[in-house]
Formats: C-alpha cells, sequence, structure tokens
C-alpha cells in the first residue's frame, strides 16, 4: 500500500448530542475542540444515508479526538452492547486513580461493577454514557 494510514479520531454515534456532550464533557472532562454540522449529497452519499445531517461535537482526550455525532434522519435504536459481542465498541481512557474516580462519579452514572484490578494487575472500571455505549477507566 503506498499510503500510510494514522489514528484521527473515535467516533460515537448518539441520538441526543447535548445530552452525551454533557457526559462527556462535564463527567469524563475531556475538552470540546470543535462543533459542526454536515450536509449536502456529497455527505449523505459517503455515510450512505439519504439526505442525511451529521451534527458533530470533537472532544480532546489527551491527543485522542473523540468525535460525538448524531444524525438525522436517526437510525433505529440498537440493543445495548455487552463487551463481548462481536462488533461492540468503547472508548478507553486513562485515569491516574480509578477509585478516585469512581468515588467522584455522579450518582446518575451507570457503572458496570466497581472498580476492579484483574490478574495482570491492571485497575479497570466500566461505565455508560447516558445512551448505554460503554467507556473504560483504566489507570495509567
Amino acid at each position: 500500500m503506498s499510503q500510510s494510514t494514522r489514528a484521527h479520531h473515535v467516533g460515537i454515534t448518539v441520538s441526543d448530542l447535548d445530552r452525551c456532550l454533557g457526559f462527556y464533557r462535564d463527567v469524563l472532562g475531556l475538552p470540546v475542540l470543535d462543533r459542526f454540522t454536515v450536509s449536502g449529497e456529497a455527505f449523505a452519499t459517503a455515510v450512505g444515508i439519504e439526505g442525511a445531517t451529521g451534527r458533530f461535537v470533537h472532544l480532546d482526550a489527551d491527543g485522542a479526538r473523540v468525535e460525538l455525532v448524531s444524525y438525522d434522519p436517526a437510525g433505529e435504536e440498537r440493543s445495548r452492547e455487552r463487551v463481548d459481542q462481536p462488533g461492540a465498541s468503547h472508548l478507553g481512557l486513562a485515569v491516574e486513580d480509578v477509585a478516585a474516580f469512581y468515588a467522584d462519579l455522579p450518582d446518575d452514572v451507570e457503572t458496570v461493577s466497581e472498580p476492579r484490578t484483574t490478574e495482570t494487575g491492571s485497575t479497570i472500571l466500566f461505565v455508560r454514557d447516558p445512551e448505554g455505549n460503554l467507556v473504560e477507566l483504566i489507570e495509567a
């Protein structure tokens, strides 16, 4: 292959952009880099959704760009993912102290379990954003 690839962003499709932005910005502490809307025939053709408009927010996760996007028209709801389902995805973010992060979470944030230290010595915590998307916090 003559072209090399490099990471640009991790995208998460949501139905309520403002509610999810509040979680990623205020709970996870990711600063907003940009907010914009894209529509038109070229965009709709590229994403394979007739008449599509996408509202986007880009956030900074220590140099990794996290993209939240809400589409009009919206697709169908999907079942809640489990991390072991083929095709499941999650966003992994490093924190200095998982237990302290867990203790500071607002009461309405859903967690998969309390923080756990795995046999490899990694302390992890999985939480769900307001729409059920998985986010892993790992002590690093």
